[in-house]
């Protein structure tokens, strides 16, 4: 596959199988796509079809079986500096607070702590929680917690930020609530996301692009450009060139 100038990232026939006695888990078939920088990108998918593990593939926690990921022109191998990962559970250090929490990826680069608090400030005052720097993730409601897992896989400033289900353990209202803060987020520092989701109301209103996979193993069977505009509007939901993209992603899942 030739890399396109503006493609951040190559996903090039990617398989994985995984071991699962005589014949192997096939959990990933065959999948091939681009993505530009910048763009927002949602996966969807039945449950089992493979979202989370072409997630991990492509920040190089998982070697694939066959094909390659290409990521600013380079073969991932391996996890890379410019991605950020942020998981279903924010996976907060319950005995480091929100800063402490924020600023630990620098710390362990070896930056100092003056500089790594300038940058988690700043990113604090992005999502929301300038006032609770000080607070441990216990006195976190939920969405707050996700807010500060969004802030700790900012502050090395990645290219490209992968998000499995960020805001699926969260209640409906504070899920829309986060969906709207993450586009303001997003509005602001531009990042190229790639985010994993099994609703469809969530995809559409957050995305560019839809990927949806078959059941396991998991193929490209939609690739769709969303065609609505920005800045996004929580009544867009139930206007009728919204409900007509989510009847066709509907389809395409089965």
């Amino acid at each position: 596959m030739t890399l396109s100038n503006e493609s951040i990232l190559i996903v090039n026939n990617l398989s994985a199988v995984f071991p699962d006695g005589s014949s192997g888990l096939h959990a990933l078939y065959n999948i091939s796509f681009e993505v530009p920088a910048e763009q927002f990108v949602c996966v969807l998918g039945p449950s089992a079809c493979g979202k989370s593990t072409l997630l991990r593939i492509i920040s190089g926690l998982l070697s694939p079986t066959e094909g390659e990921i290409i990521f600013n022109k380079t073969i991932v191998n391996e996890p890379q500096p410019g991605v950020g990962l942020v998981f279903q559970d924010a996976n907060l250090m319950p005995w480091r607070t929100v800063i402490q929490n924020i600023t630990l990826p620098l710390e362990l680069q070896g930056v100092s702590i003056d500089q790594s608090k300038e940058q988690a400030f700043a990113l604090l005052d992005l999502v929301g929680l300038s006032d609770f720097a000080d607070w441990l993730p216990q006195d976190l409601s939920g969405g707050m917690a996700q807010r500060v897992a969004i802030a700790r896989s900012l502050i090395h400033d990645p290219d490209l930020l992968l998000l499995d289900e960020p805001f699926g353990a969260l209640d409906a209202l504070t899920r829309e609530q986060m969906g709207a803060e993450l586009l303001r987020i997003w509005a602001v520092r531009r990042k190229t996301v790639i985010m994993v989701t099994h609703s469809i109301s969530e995809a559409l209103f957050l995305a560019d692009r839809v990927l949806v996979l078959t059941p396991q193993p998991g193929k490209l069977r939609l690739d769709m450009k969303v065609n609505l505009p920005r800045p996004r509007r929580e009544e867009m939901r139930y206007e009728s060139g919204f409900t007509k993209l989510a009847r066709e992603l509907r389809e395409a899942i089965g």
